[in-house]
């Protein structure tokens, strides 16, 4: 389900991981410019918005966000993160010119990013939810 992405910050290569409060995801803007926007909502943090970090594709398409007034966006990073059913990690690198679908909610002036979920077309998969990767 995408629990932690990897992305190059001020020259560096940054790890952040979803359970983590302060974790915050690099989105592209349409100038092209990066912008760094809180990724999801936890129990802990004040707020509106839905809790969790991830946006299944169907339930985009299906009007269940329209209250928050989402916004396609592209999460630029260089791998992502899923945990196998025994809780070990495996990373999975993106080529390059590929990006990870994201949903920019807002709530006044809460924004938050979610990773856009599908059911996965391969029968080896880790998880039942995968990140919609898009080129």
């Amino acid at each position: 389900m995408c629990g932690g992405v990897e992305y190059i910050y001020q020259g560096e290569k940054k790890r952040v991981y979803f359970p983590n409060p302060q974790a915050h995801l690099p989105v592209r803007l349409k100038n092209a410019e990066i912008d760094y926007l809180p990724w999801g909502r936890r129990k802990q943090q004040l707020g509106n918005l839905p809790m969790g970090g991830w946006a299944r594709h169907d339930s985009i398409k299906q009007g269940v966000w329209d209250k928050w007034f989402p916004k396609p966006v592209k999460i630029i990073v260089s791998q992502f993160m899923e945990k196998d059913m025994e809780s070990n990690s495996h990373w999975f690198e993106l080529p390059k010119g590929q990006w990870i679908q994201g949903l920019l909610a807002h709530n006044g002036k809460e924004r938050r990013i979610y990773v856009v979920t599908i059911t996965p077309i391969m029968e080896d998969a880790v998880h039942d939810r995968w990140p919609r990767i898009m080129s």
